[in-house]
């Protein structure tokens, strides 16, 4: 699909041409070999974008219909996604290298969970309601909040997409969503499924940018909301730049997320819990669990028992159902990764397991699945994101310390406890500063509102939180007779 149309970007509802030459090369981080060409994103067409989304959200029909005309339409977004889900994860695998065993059920599968939870969802959420005092009666409204500018990331382009694009076009806004140069073919599949659901010009455009273009999109005057998700540092300068301009944004940013197994834990459990909530996506995902906290009493048997785990992952090609581990999206990432490796050493953490790059490979970005003992929570691999197949145990004390060492952190995303207490468990879980914790493995699923405290972001995705981002308030105060008459 991408083939047609890699010169192009998808604006106002068709196929145009880019306004420069100027390429993007998308290279398999199996194979090395370029797999496409895709146009690089420049100025004139983010200003193209922008004017188109701002265009169909000013006088277009998509603000103004109904929930449920919207509905219908988003519904049918939905249904051509499902009908090419086997592909397009097939297409996440081949530009990030995710295995395919995780792209179709984690990424395009999720996007479709994602759509199928917010149109659910649409249908609760509270629009319009009257509140009553004393003092009078006000009718609060929330309506769509305009032109967002959605920036995902690489390493879940479509999941992290729909988190964005499944609330904002339900609320009535339009967006121009910018996906990552290292993965931007499966974006793609996003604007076949605008043209299939026929969804309205201008309500959903794409372009693919790099900083710079990028930078310039979220200071756009006609954007109205940035939402991104991405590293720490990058929400922190939109931060500012949103500020500048008193510009609405939300940010899901990164994690340092801890797992702590009390001493009861069942550890095959956890073992195979940690086997995905550590390792997801090659260790390229921000809530993946990447401080395991245990006590001293437990600390070696939990080590012994994740080595072994480790030690049967199996790497190779992403393609085959089979693999558990493929290549990290880029030469850059994996240097970033190594850089790490190589500060766990020289801090004094052991290196039980990996630590370095396959034999079995001579091509592609593999990493060996590494685990550190000896770790300290002071330690760079203990407080900086590697984002990487990664982890590290740090042993502790006893409950208290557990709970001051995982929060002991700049981040607060995701965690995990593990306890054969469950009630217990819930206890620990309900003193960490993080957005979401996973009890005994228990997903939260996307019913839930999910983000993170501290440097983990702002604001909240999914959930009927989700919708609050794109929409804006506004209270009427109401006569006695409109009032009665609406309620």
């Amino acid at each position: 699909m991408w083939h047609d149309n890699s010169s192009r970007f998808y604006i106002d509802g068709r196929w145009r041409d880019a306004a420069t030459a100027d390429t993007f090369e998308v290279r398999s981080p199996f194979t090395e070999e370029p797999i496409a060409q895709v146009a690089a994103g420049s100025r004139a067409d983010v200003d193209a974008a922008v004017t188109a989304a701002r265009r169909a959200f000013d006088s277009g029909p998509w603000s103004r219909m109904s929930l449920d005309d919207r509905a219908v339409v988003v519904r049918a977004f939905r249904d051509h996604l499902a009908a090419n889900a086997a592909a397009l994860g097939e297409v996440i695998t081949a530009e990030m290298g995710c295995p395919i065993s995780q792209t179709v059920p984690s990424q395009s599968g999720a996007a479709i969970a994602l759509l199928d939870t917010n149109l659910e969802l649409a249908q609760q959420y509270p629009w319009k309601s009257l509140r009553r005092s004393a003092l009078g009666t006000a009718l609060v409204v929330r309506r769509p909040i305009g032109v967002v500018a959605a920036v995902v990331p690489w390493n879940a382009p479509i999941s992290v997409a729909m988190l964005k694009l499944a609330p904002a076009l339900l609320a009535g806004c339009s967006v121009v969503l910018k996906p990552s140069p290292e993965s931007p073919l499966s974006a793609h599949y996003l604007a076949a499924a605008a043209d299939a659901a026929g969804l309205p010009p201008g309500v959903l455009n794409i372009v693919v940018a790099d900083r710079a273009e990028s930078e310039y999109l979220v200071t756009h005057p006609g954007v109205d909301k940035v939402s991104f998700t991405g590293s720490t540092t990058a929400g922190q300068r939109i931060a500012t730049l949103c500020g500048n301009d008193i510009r609405r944004y939300t940010l899901e940013l990164g994690g340092k997320s801890a797992a702590i197994i009390l001493d009861d834990a069942d550890l095959t459990a956890v073992v195979a819990s940690l086997r995905s909530l550590s390792f997801r996506y090659n260790g390229q995902a921000c809530t993946n669990k990447t401080r395991i906290l245990v006590s001293h009493k437990r600390h070696d048997e939990v080590v012994d028992a994740l080595a072994e785990m480790i030690a049967g992952l199996r790497l190779g090609d992403p393609t085959d159902a089979s693999t558990d581990i493929g290549p990290l999206v880029s030469p850059r990432q994996r240097d970033r990764v190594e850089g790490y490796l190589a500060k766990g050493r020289a801090e004094g953490a052991r290196v039980v397991i990996g630590g370095g790059r396959p034999a079995a490979f001579e091509r592609g970005m593999f990493v060996e699945p590494t685990l550190f003992a000896g770790v300290t929570n002071d330690m760079t691999i203990a407080q900086e994101e590697i984002f990487g197949p990664v982890v590290g145990v740090i042993a502790v004390d006893d409950e208290a310390q557990a709970i001051a060492v995982a929060n002991d952190s700049a981040y607060g995303l995701s965690g995990a406890v593990y306890s054969a207490d469950s009630e217990r468990a819930l206890r620990v879980a309900a003193q960490l500063e993080t957005g979401s914790v996973e009890i005994n493995g228990a997903s939260t699923g996307f019913h839930a509102a999910l983000g993170g405290f501290k440097h983990s972001g702002v604001g909240r995705e999914a959930g009927l939180e989700g919708f609050d981002a794109f929409v804006e308030l506004t209270s009427f105060g109401l006569p006695t007779d409109l009032a009665d008459t609406l309620g």
